[in-house]
């Protein structure tokens, strides 16, 4: 059944973006908040997300909902989701969060969606793109970073993103396959060096970015990875912070301190690294895809680069759903979402834009 109406929870900077860009698709879009909003383009409403019956309420007026929330409120929403036969749409890259809605999705009658974001979400659509050009893959490679345009500082970075999702990919145990088996290997790890439009960059390991990669391309792909991109140098000092200086202990405290000492900063970039290398007609042959995404101006109105391929991953899929190309129940792999049909969706289109951003008109 098509979409009209989509609930957005949390109206932050993502949150705020997406019901502006699935109001500019053409559905019937109500935000709600803790707080009051003003001065947007499609209603809003103050609600409690703690007390999951106004949650609820409001929620069984639309066809769909999208949770732009901190992760621990997710699961609740999604349940209720299921419950309504309501469609559900996230951002999160918590993996027993998604593991608990894999589970319910399994009785659903409305289609469950979570990590639709940039990692997991666009990168693994990517991917999964670049992976059905071999006969056969040997290595998969997938890297994500989002820093500043001009870093200062040892640390080369900007807190644009969740702090206490950035701590998370830092110190939770990361999916990999290795050599054909499934494992799971420690954060900020495996450190590499790479470079995109001549600037020097370096990639680790850090939780979340695959979604259910590895356990859909167990047995199919030799080695499979996800890693964070940053600037050199990087990792190393959030070593020392973390693990040194014990940081670990107190994730709440991390990521105050980091934040104060590395805010948001407007002019950021979002670096995307995919490559592929495997069997082509008996060849060995390297693939990739790679990009740097800047800032957009909406409406006259400037977004993060972090920002916009966030809700844009999210936005593409709702019109997917909208459109019937992608399943009408049960649980979406970010992996079965095919790169074509995507980039040719109103809001999949931006990915396609020249890579130093412009203007999008009303």
């Amino acid at each position: 059944m098509p979409l009209q109406s989509i609930l957005v929870l949390g109206l932050g900077k993502v949150g705020t973006l997406v019901g502006v860009l699935l109001e500019k698709t053409g559905f019937q879009v109500v935000g709600a908040a803790r707080s009051e909003k003003t001065g947007l383009s499609f209603e809003t409403k103050k609600i409690d997300m703690a007390d999951i019956s106004q949650v609820v309420d409001l929620m069984k007026a639309h066809d769909a909902v999208v949770s732009c929330l901190h992760y621990p409120f997710n699961l609740d929403v999604a349940k209720q989701a299921c419950l309504h036969k309501i469609h559900y749409f996230d951002l999160t890259e918590d993996l027993p969060t998604t593991q608990a809605i894999i589970k319910l999705s399994s009785s659903a009658d409305s289609i469950l969606a979570p990590q639709c974001g940039l990692a997991p979400g666009f990168i693994a659509i990517v991917g999964a793109s670049l992976a059905e050009h071999f006969d056969k893959v040997r290595n998969l490679r997938l890297r994500v970073g989002a820093l500043p345009q001009h870093p200062t500082g040892l640390l080369g970075y900007a807190f644009n993103w969740s702090p206490e999702g950035v701590v998370n990919e830092y110190l939770n145990d990361c999916e990999v396959i290795e050599n054909g088996v499934h494992k799971w290997v420690s954060p900020m790890e495996w450190v590499e060096g790479l470079v995109i439009d001549g600037i020097q960059l370096e990639a680790f390991t850090t939780s979340g970015g695959l979604g259910t990669m590895c356990e859909t391309y167990l047995g199919v792909i030799e080695n499979l990875d996800y890693k964070s991109i940053r600037c050199p140098g990087h990792v190393k000092l959030m070593n020392f912070f973390f693990h040194e200086l014990l940081m670990r202990e107190n994730r709440k405290m991390a990521g105050g301190i980091l934040t104060n000492a590395k805010p948001p900063v407007k002019k950021d970039v979002v670096y995307v690294h995919a490559s592929a290398e495997g069997q082509q007609n008996q060849q060995l042959v390297r693939e990739e895809f790679v990009n740097a995404y800047y800032p957009v101006d909406i409406d006259g109105q400037s977004w993060s680069a972090i920002s916009w391929t966030t809700a844009a991953s999210l936005c593409a899929i709702v019109e997917m759903v909208h459109s019937g190309s992608i399943a009408n129940k049960g649980f979406i792999k970010q992996e079965d979402i095919a790169l074509e049909a995507f980039l040719k969706t109103s809001n999949g289109r931006l990915y396609n834009r020249e890579p130093h951003g412009g203007s999008i008109a009303g």
